[in-house]
């Protein structure tokens, strides 16, 4: 094999000004590519002049959803209203779920105008003995006493905590989100704080954490875990399940009287700062945080 005076093979392939870098393949002098013409029936016309913005016209609403933003109750409770006669549009009474709201046009409910209303958000930390209604026959106290100073013409809770159940509870006047909060596919977290009538077996820690069967299917906590080891009646539990009672009948299920149960986190936002029986506004930051946890997925 005949080499070149730099001790390179014949030939001018390895000389400085020809040599390409290390590891790139030298495919030759390159070809210019040729611009593709559009054939016949592809060519558009680039003077045709642009098809003007269709004129935006007044938003109209469903029925169910301009009773909803008025914060009468969620659509979902707005479509009983409507099929009860409950609703009339300009003085008619209309049972039609699928309903169209025109501009300018008056809706009542049980003969009391409405209108939509500007969005309001709150926490409150329940107390003991407050039902979580917005109406009680018995006359018992509600959480609505606990609202009454809030700055908006209607607000009402989202979901339930029992009569002796504490922690947080959201109130809003926005139907759509309230609705998605309640949604039994939602994946809303929500926190329990749980104090029982005596020590937890160390086995039934463990028949919770791996899930257990109730009269109206199987039960799984997200998370379970002691919350204090020198006292093993303190536990907590995190679940996005919303049925009724579910925290409290887990553990009655095995034999255990939950004395104390208070919410203190849902969907990521917690009660600190806020004395029990109080409330306050939630920020921008919250509500946002409360839209995007309440995706159905």
């Amino acid at each position: 094999m005949n080499n070149n005076e730099n001790g390179t093979r014949h030939g001018n392939a390895g000389s400085g000004e020809n040599r390409r870098p290390y590891g790139e393949r030298n495919h030759g002098p390159q070809k210019r590519r040729r611009k593709r013409i559009p054939k016949t029936g592809e060519v558009r016309k680039i003077t045709q002049e642009r098809p003007r913005p269709k004129e935006v016209k007044p938003s109209e609403f469903r029925l169910n959803k301009y009773i909803s933003n008025s914060g009468v109750c969620s659509r979902r409770e707005a479509d009983k209203l409507i099929e009860n006669g409950r609703v009339k549009v300009e003085d008619e009474v209309v049972t039609t779920l699928g309903h169209k709201v025109q501009p300018g046009q008056t809706v009542k409910v049980d003969d009391k105008e409405i209108s939509p209303t500007k969005k309001t958000y709150i926490l409150l930390n329940k107390p003991k003995d407050y039902i979580t209604t917005t109406h009680d026959p018995q006359n018992r106290k509600t959480v609505m006493d606990l609202v009454q100073d809030v700055d908006a013409e209607r607000v009402y809770p989202v979901g339930r905590l029992d009569r002796n159940t504490t922690g947080i509870l959201i109130f809003t006047n926005d139907g759509e989100l309230a609705q998605r909060l309640m949604h039994p596919r939602g994946q809303v977290t929500k926190i329990y704080s749980v104090e029982l009538n005596k020590p937890i077996e160390q086995k039934h820690f463990y028949k919770l954490k791996n899930g257990i069967k109730l009269f109206d299917g199987w039960m799984k906590p997200d998370k379970i875990a002691m919350v204090d080891r020198e006292d093993p009646r303190k536990i907590g539990v995190e679940i996005h399940i919303g049925r009724n009672r579910i925290v409290r009948r887990m553990f009655e299920a095995l034999g255990y009287e939950v004395e104390k149960l208070d919410r203190v986190i849902y969907g990521g936002l917690d009660k600190q700062g806020v004395a029990r029986g109080t409330w306050r506004n939630l920020t921008e930051k919250e509500i946002t945080q409360l839209q995007r946890v309440s995706r159905i997925r």
